[in-house]
């Protein structure tokens, strides 16, 4: 796997001048992945650290084609999945692009997202396959250019061992210092400012009598952080409890520690077609979801799956009381796991590989047509 270090401007300056880095044995939702991650060198300097990928990243694909030698070729990126386009064109490889998010919308740079839409498109119409994650994705890139009967679906997985029922709730409560009797809300992932946090923040503050029992519990880093940290060691500091990244192996057990889990986001143009993986793992961990009405994940889950819908970020702490209320926080926790009981990472790989396998084999029939 070849990667970009996306994150160099929070990690402070290091140098102008990354140097290539390997690392070997990487793995994250699959305790046995043996991963090795190249991160070839870039210029740590905003905008050029996106013109020495030009450079760096089809130095680093050449290499690895002339050593590897692949039977086909995975790109999640923009400009890496271009260079990478390209280059397996010239040599008869087939290129596979496997869309998670809407990548252009992703780039911090609001001028240069018009061009990363235009080099998005041309990746997706140029690619032998073009894979997404869930249908809103899909239906995205057919609207991008991808012909349709080069489109395909294979969902997110989760690993049902890692993320089950039997984890004890009890014991991670003490531990975060959380009472039996707290409604607790859990939040994981990037604070975005659109992520809808501080719209909970908020009502949580104007309805600090009436939901005296809500806590919110929020993991994660982001552009939100400073504000929430203020809101936790403020006026809610009995109200919130914030804490940074945390070790994957640990997320079961804060899951574990929630009644609810919440995707309180904006209904903006990032967040409409997306359904994050997160999502399912809350859904194995038997947790309601309460989450804006996105197309994504309404496509996804529908109605009477687990998951429950909001017009608007400051309605989420109303649908969690009135769960409360209702004693509905279990049943609807149980329809969460039922509907994702089969979405192992197993099942994953399988429809993946076989995704793979019939590209090479399409791939090699042409050649022998050709020869």
């Amino acid at each position: 796997m070849i990667d970009f270090e996306i994150l160099w401007r929070l990690h402070g300056r290091r140098g102008i001048v990354a140097k290539r880095e390997v690392f070997q044995g990487v793995h994250k939702a699959i305790s046995n992945g043996n991963i090795t991650v190249i991160r070839p060198p870039i210029l740590r300097l905003p905008l050029f650290d996106y013109l020495s990928i030009l450079i760096t990243h089809t130095n680093e694909i050449k290499r690895q084609m002339k050593e590897f030698e692949p039977d086909v070729v995975v790109g999640f990126g923009i400009l890496n999945a271009a260079i990478a386009i390209r280059l397996t064109g010239r040599k008869g490889v087939p290129f596979i692009y496997y869309t998670i998010d809407e990548l252009h919308r992703l780039v911090p740079q609001r001028g240069l997202r018009g061009i990363a839409k235009r080099i998005e498109s041309a990746n997706i119409k140029k690619s032998n396959l073009v894979l997404s994650i869930n249908e809103a994705l899909r239906q995205y890139t057919m609207f991008m250019g991808a012909p349709e009967e080069r489109t395909s679906v294979i969902k997110a997985g989760i690993d049902l061992e890692r993320f089950n029922l039997g984890i004890n709730r009890d014991t991670e409560r003490q531990r975060l210092h959380i009472n039996e009797k707290d409604l607790v809300l859990l939040f994981i992932g990037w604070l975005y400012d659109f992520s809808g946090l501080k719209e909970l923040v908020q009502q949580l503050r104007r309805n600090s009598v009436k939901n005296e029992n809500i806590r919110l519990l929020i993991v994660g880093k982001g552009e939100l952080w400073n504000y929430l940290r203020n809101a936790a060691d403020g006026d809610l500091r009995k109200r919130i409890i914030l804490l940074d990244w945390q070790p994957y192996e640990t997320i079961p057990r804060l899951i574990a520690a929630a009644d609810i889990c919440v995707l309180p986001a904006h209904k903006n143009e990032i967040m409409q077609n997306i359904v994050p993986i997160k999502m399912y793992e809350y859904m194995a961990m038997g947790k309601p979801v309460l989450a804006t009405n996105l197309k994504g994940l309404r496509m996804e889950f529908g109605d009477g799956n687990g998951v429950l819908y909001v017009d608007r970020p400051e309605e989420t702490l109303d649908l969690a009381m009135n769960l409360f209320r209702e004693n509905r926080i279990m049943r609807e926790g149980l329809k969460a796991r039922a509907f994702v009981q089969c979405n192992d990472w197993e099942r994953v790989r399988v429809q993946f590989e076989n995704s793979l396998n019939e590209l090479v084999s399409e791939n090699r029939k042409r050649g022998q047509k050709l020869e």
